[in-house]
């Protein structure tokens, strides 16, 4: 069995960060998202995206961080190893 490709979105809670992410789920993909910690108040756009963290098969995964720290970056990069970013 092939391994679903692995997105990495930054700005998921954007606009085009919340369509690019439910287009991509329904493509197959395992999808990582970006959040800024202060996004805690603006995450109405990917709600209905959001699953639980304690499911083992979720597809849907969030990650805080910051454009500007860029170990934060490495790290959630290292983690994750997307197929794309």
């Amino acid at each position: 069995m092939n391994r679903p490709k692995v997105a990495l979105i930054t700005g998921i809670t954007g606009q085009d960060g919340a369509y690019l992410g439910e287009f991509l789920l329904d493509k197959g993909y395992v999808v990582h998202g970006i959040k800024r910690r202060t996004s805690l108040f603006n995450t109405k756009r990917i709600d209905h995206l959001y699953q639980d963290p304690h499911v083992s098969d979720r597809r849907f995964i969030l990650h805080h961080g910051d454009m500007t720290d860029s170990s934060s970056l490495v790290h959630i990069t290292e983690q994750v190893q997307p197929d794309e970013i």
